[in-house]
């Protein structure tokens, strides 16, 4: 019975953890910037990407959708400044006009295509396929230990660890130019800090993460983990470090107490159904932001 549990509960509830964990850490610097729409835009960008990719290639496997979503990414910028000079609109309106165009289009286009061959269609870029992406041959604890069942796990779970391990790299090896750049620009560049490649290159492993967590929990989840948990955390403290602590316990507390409601605490209630686990993720992770924004320490100091 571990094993079942191991399979088919452990291991997705990890995928969506771990998903929720680096769009969350990297989700505070988009906040400390100002930048929170950009976790919006990408996610909603590359929604097209990834469907184009998929009708030229025919896979979903990783690095088409990386390319596809690079070259959405690429397009939207070039449509958002061709927005900005001809309709003369300030940059917010462009963006919001350019971002939710594509994201339609994204949804048009996987209407119109054979992706439900492959169990890719609107339902699932919503909100992923989670609750599917379960460990078959993990029936007892002995699979921990067998390698032809560890090969069995499911791919997503190897593409976010590893995404997590780069979010990690990421911010240790850039750590000081990311934060001087974040706090004051200014001075990051007077003093020779290539404050442009920092935010390129952020805005780019936002895009790596979104892709990553996208294929599992769908667009839902990870437009509300590169944000919710952030801002949650901005509200407990004023300092970073701590910031990105709480940011991470409220991301993993969002992944489990989400999964664990769509599934056992529906049934728990009396409920004859479960619901979306990634849904019921972004939830929690929206009535965690809306605790702290009443009770936190620094909204309670802001008050007086």
């Amino acid at each position: 019975m571990g094993g079942l549990y191991i399979g088919l509960v452990l291991v997705p509830m990890a995928i969506g953890a771990l998903a929720a964990v680096s769009c969350a850490l990297l989700g505070n610097f988009l906040v400390l910037r100002k930048q929170s729409l950009m976790g919006d835009a990408v996610s909603h960008v590359v929604l097209p990407g990834i469907v184009v990719a998929f009708i030229i290639t025919g896979s979903i496997t990783v690095w088409p959708m990386l390319l596809g979503a690079a070259a959405a990414a690429l397009i939207s910028a070039l449509l958002i400044e061709l927005v900005r000079n001809l309709g003369k609109v300030e940059p917010g309106a462009a963006m919001g006009v350019v971002f939710t165009a594509l994201f339609a289009l994204g949804v048009v286009l996987l209407e119109q295509s054979n992706t439900r061959e492959v169990h890719f269609d609107v339902e699932h870029a919503l909100y992923g396929n989670l609750e599917s992406l379960v460990w078959l041959s993990g029936i007892d604890a002995k699979a921990l230990l067998d390698p032809a069942a560890l090969a069995d796990l499911p791919p997503q779970l190897g593409r976010v660890a590893f995404t997590l391990v780069v979010v990690l790299v990421f911010l240790a090896v850039f750590w000081r130019q990311l934060v001087v750049s974040t706090f004051d620009p200014v001075f990051a560049q007077a003093a020779g800090v290539p404050v442009r490649f920092i935010g390129a290159a952020l805005i780019s492993l936002v895009a790596i993460v979104a892709v990553t967590a996208f294929e599992a929990v769908g667009a839902i989840i990870t437009i509300a983990m590169l944000i919710c948990p952030a801002a949650a955390a901005r509200l407990m403290t004023n300092r970073l470090l701590p910031q990105l602590w709480w940011s991470v316990l409220f991301a993993f507390v969002s992944a489990v107490a989400g999964f664990w409601a769509a599934g056992s605490g529906m049934a728990l209630i009396g409920s004859g159904f479960s619901v979306s686990a990634a849904g019921m993720i972004a939830t929690v992770s929206g009535l965690i932001l809306a605790i702290c924004a009443i009770a936190a320490p620094q909204r309670r100091g802001a008050a007086s």
